[in-house]
């Protein structure tokens, strides 16, 4: 089937209860058992749930995997996969990753024994130089948070499997519409289902993807156990959010190319960092292993700091917000939201400047979101 097919389809079957087309929200906790012995079906909503069941069946087949695991956010779905690693190990993550991230290898890995080296992931080079003998993972995200940077997911994976190390990605702005990394050699995919795979701002949730068999025990016991699971609410929210990823994902990328395209020919505007554009660094590397360009660009503008705040105060449809992959656009400025935790020093030595605007382009209509842009430009 279709990707436009199986998000529609796989784990929606009418309900044999009642004929409803449309999978129920089981809100329930308990489920009823035949016998003291029972061990099969359901039990208890922890520790699997029919509605959730359904949502992780259809994601798994949207990155073409075998197994999908929901959780209560992205950075839920995160601490699970650092629930893999033990007291001495090590990992290299991407040096340009999202700040919750970064916040999980600061806080919590040292409580457990886990130390971590950031390298530039564009270089293959630098990359294989950051592993150690007792590197266990190689934490990716491409395209980046905010920089919109592309990896070389193909050639990541394989200098991963070259030293026998789990391979993570982050899938988040990208999405299974986009790129599917299992089929470059990834291990598991990460994404933050809060955003593009929701859709629509209004849940919070996470997901793990993967294939290897291996994984599924180790990775179900820190889901179940662990318990941070995805609500049925939440969960059927998120089975109708995929239902259009494909169509909201070909709207945020034509909106995003064209606003690209104006705010690189913009006076006031410094850069513009957007795959879609010749111009970006890893242009070529997205058209070979993405099929679109997403709907994330970032902005440097001709300005300071309070020249950024007037103009994202000056914004009328792209509202300042922290999150992003909704259907309405949105404006963030990493320094102070997704980056917050970051030193100066460390925001300047990833590029996230005090100039620096990170815009999630809505599916409204592109020519509303460029004349938005122009008038509070013209306020710099």
């Amino acid at each position: 089937m279709h990707f436009e097919t199986r998000a529609i389809r796989v784990g929606q079957e009418p309900d044999p209860a009642t004929g409803a087309i449309i999978p129920p929200i089981y809100a329930t906790s308990n489920f009823q058992r035949h016998s003291i012995d029972q061990q099969e079906g359901y039990s208890y909503s922890r520790v699997s749930n029919p509605t959730r069941a359904a949502v992780e069946q259809c994601l798994a087949a949207l990155e073409n995997a075998r197994y999908g695991l929901l959780f209560a956010s992205g950075m839920a779905a995160e601490v699970a996969l650092l629930g893999l690693l033990r007291p001495g190990d090590h990992v290299v993550c991407t040096r340009d990753v999202y700040g919750g991230t970064i916040s999980m290898w600061k806080h919590l890995a040292p409580q457990r024994g886990v130390s971590v080296s950031y390298a530039n992931l564009l270089d293959l080079d630098a990359a294989a130089a950051a592993i150690q003998p007792n590197t266990r993972m190689l934490w990716l995200e491409s395209p980046t948070n905010p920089l919109t940077y592309v990896l070389d997911i193909p050639a990541l994976a394989e200098l991963g499997r070259q030293h026998n190390l789990l391979v993570v990605i982050d899938n988040t702005f990208a999405t299974p519409y986009l790129q599917n990394p299992l089929e470059m050699g990834v291990d598991v995919v990460v994404h933050s289902v809060t955003k593009y795979l929701g859709g629509h701002s209004d849940i919070l949730g996470g997901a793990l993807v993967f294939n290897r068999d291996d994984l599924y025990e180790p990775l179900w016991d820190q889901q179940a156990i662990g318990g941070a699971v995805l609500s049925p609410f939440e969960s059927w929210l998120l089975l109708r959010g995929m239902k259009t990823l494909a169509v909201r994902m070909r709207a945020h990328c034509e909106n995003a190319l064209r606003v690209a395209r104006f705010l690189a020919e913009h006076p006031k505007v410094a850069r513009v960092l957007y795959p879609g554009l010749p111009d970006h660094p890893q242009h070529e590397l997205a058209k070979r292993q993405m099929r679109g360009f997403g709907g994330m660009i970032a902005v440097s503008l001709k300005t300071d700091r309070a020249g950024v705040d007037r103009f994202c105060q000056s914004l009328r449809l792209f509202s300042l917000a922290s999150s992003l992959g909704g259907v309405e656009s949105l404006v963030g400025y990493p320094a102070t939201m997704s980056h917050e935790g970051l030193t100066e020093a460390e925001r300047l030595e990833r590029g996230i400047t005090d100039n620096l605007v990170r815009l999630s382009v809505g599916i409204e209509h592109p020519d509303d979101l460029i004349a938005d842009l122009a008038q509070a430009l013209e306020r710099l």
